[in-house]
């Protein structure tokens, strides 16, 4: 069921590869709720998804560009708000990749030249991408601008690697620009901290089954889905949550506040 709680609203959504991304659900709901957005990822991204699919799906415009290239940015955000006719009310950065996980190098062994690659294009990313906004007055008054997180920017899991740092700078970054952006002009930024997803990200992470079946039994309500996610952005991006800002918001069923749950310990009791 539809509310048109973006009617009127335009916006950019980084990082739709395919239909299990969270960011791809999100067009489809922003779309549902009444937003007009412009779609954009890398260049070898758009080769190896479906992004063409989706844009056609909401009448949605590709503007390709690496969220690490300030040049390729600016282009973003300036043909953005003269494709949309206006500027801009909400942004989702939903971006993240590291080198070193995807060649299985241990944390201990780590290749530096990918860990400063990772936090560049998982972490620093969401500056360049704020800072872009900033400098081309792209952005609407009372707008809205996510980036989706993980619990391992707080905690310590196995195979998570050096993204636990990418995720503690994006959180950081958030809380810093959220404050300027909000005294710049009342454009608030937060992070979403979501359930482990079975994206094709998520899904190449070693160990990501088990740890998926771990979660949801540590959650309560049980692990929150994509389409969850993209309903709990869309209240993000609307007038709903204008005083919410610099926040890193768990998005996890309870996972985050559980020490333990019945269905663990009647596991565990085996």
């Amino acid at each position: 069921m539809a509310y048109n709680l973006l009617k009127g609203k335009r916006g950019i959504i980084f990082g739709a590869l395919d239909e299990n991304s969270i960011a791809w659900k999100t067009a489809l709901k922003v779309h549902e709720e009444g937003g007009k957005f412009t779609l954009t990822n890398a260049p070898i991204a758009m080769r190896m998804g479906k992004i063409n699919e989706l844009a056609k799906t909401c009448g949605a415009e590709i503007i390709p560009a690496d969220a690490t290239s300030e040049q390729d940015l600016t282009n973003l955000f300036t043909k953005s708000v003269e494709i949309l006719g206006g500027k801009i009310d909400f942004v989702l950065h939903s971006i993240g990749m590291s080198p070193n996980v995807r060649k299985d190098r241990p944390y201990g062994d780590l290749n530096y030249d990918w860990f400063l690659k990772s936090l560049d294009i998982s972490g620093v990313s969401f500056h360049k991408v704020m800072q872009t906004a900033e400098k081309t007055d792209a952005m609407n008054e009372w707008g809205s601008i996510v980036a989706l997180s993980y619990i391992a920017a707080q905690r310590t899991f196995p195979d998570y690697s050096d993204m636990a740092q990418a995720k503690a700078v994006l959180e950081s970054i958030a809380r810093s620009y959220g404050y300027r952006f909000a005294k710049l002009k009342r454009v608030r930024v937060n992070t979403i901290s979501q359930s482990p997803t079975k994206t094709t990200a998520g899904a190449g992470i070693s160990g990501f089954d088990v740890f998926f079946d771990y979660a949801n039994m540590m959650s309560p309500l049980g692990n929150a889905t994509g389409e969850d996610c993209a309903n709990y952005i869309v209240v993000m991006f609307s007038d709903l949550t204008r005083m919410v800002n610099m926040q890193n918001l768990m998005h996890d069923g309870g996972f985050s506040s559980s020490g333990i749950t019945e269905e663990l310990i009647e596991k565990l009791s085996k």
